[in-house]
């Protein structure tokens, strides 16, 4: 099965934004993903709510915002009223995680859970069940660009295991260094979602590449 592609719009050229997002809906990928980063959880400042609207003006597509941010909970329903419809959060980010679902869910956008590199898939047990998607970061968070650690494919075989456990809907996405050698063994281990931002971006014919990205794991 085809897994989902969702280019990361941290890598688009920001100068020509409009021009990337059509891009990107004249392609085969089915979501845009949106890193959002404070200079606080992460070492990088990226945007916000307000450019993502912008963003939403232009595109049919599912919106997947990903919130690399201290205090998530403050800005669920600006993140709702910008067109998002799966939100992320980080585990190590949220004192009350099950408290940070809810009010996702109750916004009416669907709820995912990232892991930072470091931190175990287990943890996740008692949640799995009331979230939509599960984030394995295959780099550290901050940053485009990075070299995939390859240890984020046991993770995904990890948190496939974890799902057909308790029977969870929860789809699995990884995000950071995905390109399409990597991009097969992780849906081959169990990834529903692959983010690729400067491998589609960079790449001398991105809808292309998005093309290829899709039909890794055939």
């Amino acid at each position: 099965m085809n897994p989902i592609i969702a280019p990361s719009m941290l890598a688009a050229d920001f100068g020509n934004l409009q021009r990337d997002v059509e891009l990107v809906n004249n392609s085969t990928a089915e979501w845009f993903h949106m890193d959002v980063m404070d200079g606080v959880f992460v070492p990088n400042i990226s945007y916000g709510p307000s450019i993502i609207k912008a963003m939403t003006k232009h595109t049919n597509k599912f919106i997947d915002a990903h919130l690399m941010i201290v205090n998530p909970d403050k800005y669920i329903e600006d993140y709702k009223n910008a067109g998002v419809h799966n939100l992320t959060v980080h585990y190590e980010a949220c004192d009350h995680l099950h408290r940070s679902v809810q009010a996702i869910k109750a916004a009416g956008m669907k709820a995912g859970v990232a892991l930072n590199p470091h931190t175990p898939v287990h943890l996740l047990e008692n949640i799995i069940q009331d979230i939509d998607l599960v984030l394995i970061m295959s780099v550290n968070p901050g940053f485009g660009g990075q070299k995939f650690i390859e240890n984020a494919i046991h993770k995904v075989s990890q948190a496939k295991d974890l799902i057909v456990q308790k029977n969870s809907s929860a789809k699995i996405e990884v995000d950071g260094g995905v390109n399409t050698e990597n991009g097969r063994r992780l849906v081959n281990a169990g990834a529903d979602v692959l983010v690729a931002g400067s491998f589609v971006f960079k790449s001398e014919n991105p809808i292309e590449t998005i093309e290829k990205l899709r039909n890794c794991a055939l």
